[in-house]
């Protein structure tokens, strides 16, 4: 074949296939990121709306690479948008001739919805914020330049609403008819791989030469933070699948179950490095036989995912029926047992995924376990100053762009904190894109829109912006400045029925988003968010003071709430934590778990006086006496006539709480 025919079988190639494989998605992005905007104004002009770049906004902040992530992102920014429409509707009745009370209750909300959005992860705490964003937005138009309430703010609440919701709708539809979408597949395929290198090593340490040795402890933490990984990519499927939105709180106990199986893994492997590892004794070797023929890939797991399910629920009564003859072997047997349900859970929600029809409903409903206030209240006083100083500025200058310098305030210090210790980075790359998108808006709006006649001229020259910014947002240069562009062109250009090209107008605009912008900024580094380092103090202080009010029999009454609590704080753990610091965290889950269980079964072996003496050095932060007081209590069940199965399970608990607290005694003595 001649040259030339190589180039002419090339030229009648899909311009796909002629691209490279990195530049697909981003100009795929850039064209959905045009289209949903111009979608977005046409049904805005068709209905006469009178902000149509408002629904032009919030298509470009909706439409995000991911089909799943797009969709779950829309339905928590309409759910916010509503909240917000309500709360400004609600706040004008509240207060129909007092400034004053009006402007304190909006700081409050805005204060209150950044709390809120602080306690809440992903796009969840994303809806928050935007219920302050949008209260904020309609205020302002309430409000106006001079600060007096519209009589008519239902009315332009109800705008609002319409015009964002449009916005949402018209992503939402390009990117359905132009995506397929795959979030469900790719969560499947990392559930499954997680799964896998879970259980592989859980049933590996149990015949390890090197059961807990520093390879195997860095395979443990790395396997972990994958575990945490999990949640984000699970919210974007939900998105994209209904079935699983509706079913979310299989998937959390999934997640749980893995959590659940790493601390079984490494309650098994502290315990057979303390013991040399040598499994000699029956019961271990039991355990062995159970477990070994137990390990499938990632593959086998999404293959056969329901039955690995059902098997590792008949391997957790295998282990149950076992005789040990020791509390090192029941030990070893209630920790696979623990493992195995773990699994079992873990995999009944990758049946969730892979084969919706054979998934088995949870045992109970999933619960919020807040890790830390102090964050979210941080992040509520914060946003509470800010928008208040803004608002005095304001009112003290008289300045006819305040408003929204208020409405881009509660944006810094409402939404951008979510990222925690990168909301600084986050606030100062939305400022230069914002001050880029000025530079971009002003050629639009006063260059290129006087030349052009009709909405297809239009169109064209707004893909001549946001195709080419789309493509680079899309791709890893700049992405947090470059999507700030795309964000704030569409506010600044303002784009309407009739236009009005008021260079004045558009300069206060700029300056009022770029103050709000700037003040959050400044406060954000006035009132910093928490350090990573400040972040695992504090989350291992809280675990510490958690555990010792369990041993003075306060606190969780039951397991799953113990386990519930304790999970959540250990996947609040900045990726800065220390191993030490992490492994002080999964120590805590597993002595508070066994606390529980001894003061579910012990009464009928020990006086309550016996048992509370036993674990009060515990609540002290005495190791070598709270080591003294578990050794007696295994004494008094040695000796007792009680039923011999259910002692040596409280003698394992003891043996699991001793080797935990000789692991680590300088955390155990720590002073709260």
């Amino acid at each position: 074949m001649s040259q030339a025919q190589h180039v002419a079988k090339a030229a009648q190639a899909p311009i796909a296939a002629r691209l490279p494989a990195r530049a697909v998605g981003p100009l795929l992005y850039g064209l959905r990121l045009w289209g949903s905007i111009c979608l977005s104004l046409y049904l805005a002009f068709a209905l006469e709306l009178s902000d149509p770049s408002w629904a032009a906004t919030t298509a470009g902040l909706v439409c995000l690479p991911q089909l799943g992530a797009s969709l779950r992102k829309s339905s928590y920014r309409l759910a916010g948008t509503v909240a917000g429409g309500i709360a400004i509707v609600v706040l004008a009745a509240a207060f129909p001739q007092n400034r004053a009370g009006f402007l304190i209750g909006l700081a409050a909300w805005g204060a209150a919805c950044g709390f809120v959005a602080g306690l809440l992860r992903n796009f969840a705490a994303y809806g928050a914020g935007l219920a302050g964003f949008t209260a904020a937005v309609i205020g302002g138009d309430v409000m106006g330049p001079t600060g007096g309430l519209s009589d008519e703010i239902a009315t332009l609440a109800c705008n609002r609403v319409v015009e964002i919701v449009i916005g949402i709708v018209s992503a939402g539809v390009v990117l359905a008819l132009t995506d397929l979408g795959g979030a469900r597949r790719r969560l499947g395929a990392d559930f499954a791989s997680v799964a896998a290198a879970v259980f592989s090593g859980f049933v590996g340490s149990v015949s390890a030469r090197e059961p807990d040795g520093p390879a195997t402890r860095a395979a443990r933490r790395e396997i972990m933070r994958r575990v945490i990984a999990l949640d984000p990519l699970i919210d974007t499927a939900m998105g994209e699948a209904s079935d699983l939105r509706y079913r979310s709180r299989i998937l959390q106990s999934a997640v749980d179950g893995l959590i659940a199986t790493m601390t079984a893994w490494r309650t098994l492997a502290v315990h057979l490095a303390r013991s040399s590892g040598t499994g000699d004794d029956r019961g271990a070797q039991s355990v062995v036989r159970i477990l070994d023929d137990l390990r499938p890939t990632a593959d086998e797991a999404i293959g056969e995912a329901p039955g690995l399910r059902d098997a590792c629920r008949a391997r957790a009564g295998a282990v149950a029926r076992i005789a040990p003859d020791s509390p090192s072997s029941q030990l070893l047997a209630d920790a696979a047992a623990q493992g195995l349900l773990g699994m079992a859970q873990a995999l009944n929600g990758l049946t969730l995924i892979v084969d919706p029809e054979r998934t088995r409903r949870p045992d109970a409903r999933a619960a919020l376990y807040p890790p830390d206030w102090l964050p979210p209240t941080i992040i509520a006083a914060r946003a509470f100053a800010t928008i208040g100083l803004v608002m005095l500025f304001w009112v003290v200058t008289a300045w006819p762009s305040g408003p929204v310098a208020i409405t881009f305030a509660t944006v810094a210090v409402v939404i951008f904190p979510l990222q925690g210790d990168q909301a600084y980075s986050a606030a100062a790359s939305m400022f230069v894109g914002c001050a880029l998108s000025a530079v971009l808006s002003a050629i639009l709006v006063f260059g290129i829109l006087p030349g052009v006649a009709g909405f297809p001229g239009l169109c064209l020259a707004l893909g001549l912006l946001f195709v080419p910014l789309g493509v680079l947002a899309a791709w890893p240069i700049q992405p947090k400045v470059l999507t700030s562009v795309t964000v704030f062109i569409m506010p600044l250009a303002s784009l309407k029925n009739v236009m009005a090209y008021d260079a004045a107008q558009f300069g206060n605009t700029v300056l009022a988003i770029l103050a709000g912008i700037a003040a959050g900024a400044v406060m954000i580094l006035i009132v910093p968010p928490l350090t990573p380092a400040a972040r695992t103090r504090r989350l291992l202080r809280f675990g510490l003071s958690d555990l010792r009010r369990l041993a003075r029999g306060r606190g969780p009454r039951t397991l799953r709430a113990w386990e519930g609590r304790a999970a959540a704080r250990i996947k609040a753990l900045p990726d800065e934590a220390a191993p030490i610091e992490r492994a002080c965290m999964a120590s805590t889950l597993t002595v508070g778990s066994r606390i529980i269980r001894l003061r579910g079964a012990a009464p009928q072996f020990l006086s309550d006086t016996a048992l509370d003496a036993a674990l009060e050095p515990i609540a002290a932060g005495r190791v070598a006496a709270a080591l003294d007081g578990l050794a007696a209590l295994d004494r008094a069940l040695t000796v007792d006539g009680g039923d011999a199965r259910i002692a040596l399970t409280l003698r394992a608990a003891i043996l699991a709480m001793t080797e935990e607290l000789t692991a680590h005694p300088e955390f155990y003595e720590e002073r709260g």
